[in-house]
């Protein structure tokens, strides 16, 4: 991959996990590395789910700005549950 490739694949990430930052309901103490690592994740996430369905196969491969949105979500979304429980303020 060149490195217009990589910085290209860096801004879909960021994109698409600021985008399910504020589609996915709940608080999220997530960083702008947090939020990155977290839409980079969810584009192969998402790509490889529509690869898998539109395919056969699981190929992980970024592009497709719907399938990394979705896919950042769906890490977003679990992430909340994982840690909504221990994040309990006590008194």
């Amino acid at each position: 991959m060149s490195l217009g490739g990589i910085l290209l694949t860096i801004v879909i990430g960021f994109i698409a996990g600021l985008i399910a930052r504020a589609v996915v309901p709940g608080k999220q103490d997530l960083g702008i590395v947090a939020t990155l690592v977290l839409g980079l994740i969810g584009s192969v996430v998402g790509n490889g789910i529509y690869n898998l369905i539109a395919n056969g196969n699981l190929e992980f491969r970024p592009g497709g700005w719907w399938a990394s949105i979705l896919g950042a979500i769906l890490v977003l979304f679990v992430y909340v549950l994982a840690t909504g429980s221990r994040r309990r303020v006590t008194r």
